[in-house]
């Protein structure tokens, strides 16, 4: 079934010192079918008193796992991205996470040595599955190759694979259209389980144009083709609002978000 959610990464950020302690105030306030519970590296130390003061306060049915951990996959560090993506999933389990969304790759050396990423792909695969949880790869953008191309690899290793779209990376990579071609409509058929949603101003691998989240209708991606693709491959599973909406002096952006947000809502699919 299709749910709206809102990324926790659009509402908790550097701007208010990343205080998870404002979501249990925010969530009645934002008009959506959950949150996707983003990971920040500061939590690790205190990731049982995040699962404590959220716990059956806030709906959380997608849980997005550190991104760092791909980093670290990148960089030759597997025993260490091991042990706190298992971390990740302890937490995803105690706030009721069903799935989990993984940046399998990333950083500087992003796609560089992707036979090593690829290969953790079932060694975090099988952790997440001890709890309960669907691990979902994001096409995270590249710098050697790009996100499909490991996506088709993945395939090729697990026909199970699930996936997470991020339109903007995307958009990144010229590959919004792509996806939606009969190339890959093997996609369409259980692979892609989540979808992220913000806008993108930029054209193919603008690096600098990556830094701003924006929302939709600030950049340049055609969200009423999007719709209607998305219509066609009768997608109907969970998308998430990753739009920045904190402001400078810490506020959130309540009226922006529900903007975006009721946009999403009334897209017919």
């Amino acid at each position: 079934m299709r749910k709206i959610l809102c990324s926790t990464g659009a509402l908790i950020t550097s701007r208010n010192n990343r205080d998870y302690c404002l979501l249990p105030g925010i969530a009645p306030r934002i008009a959506c079918d959950g949150f996707e519970f983003l990971m920040y590296n500061s939590w690790y130390p205190v990731w049982e008193q995040v699962a404590g003061e959220l716990s059956d306060k806030v709906r959380i049915p997608v849980f997005h796992a550190d991104k760092e951990i791909g980093e670290i996959i990148s960089g030759g560090g597997n025993e260490r991205a091991r042990e706190l993506f298992e971390i990740n999933c302890k937490l995803a389990r105690r706030l009721g996470a069903e799935k989990l969304v993984l940046h399998l790759w990333g950083g500087l050396a992003s796609d560089g040595h992707i036979e090593n990423n690829i290969s953790q792909y079932v060694v975090l695969k099988d952790i997440a599955e001890r709890y309960g949880l669907r691990v979902t790869v994001e096409n995270v953008v590249c710098n050697r190759e790009n996100p499909l191309a490991h996506w088709k690899r993945l395939a090729e290793m697990d026909p199970s694979v699930a996936f997470t779209l991020d339109v903007r990376f995307a958009s990144f990579h010229d590959q919004l259209d792509l996806v939606f071609t009969d190339e890959y409509r093997w996609l369409w058929e259980g692979a892609v389980q989540h979808i992220h949603i913000s806008d993108y101003c930029g054209g193919r691998m603008e690096w600098d144009k990556l830094r701003f989240c924006l929302h939709p209708g600030e950049g340049n991606i055609d969200y009423g083709k999007l719709a209607a693709n998305l219509a066609r491959v009768n997608y109907d599973n969970t998308i998430t609002l990753e739009s920045t909406s904190v402001l400078p002096g810490g506020d959130i952006d309540f009226e922006k978000l529900d903007a975006s947000l009721g946009k999403i809502s009334k897209w017919r699919f």
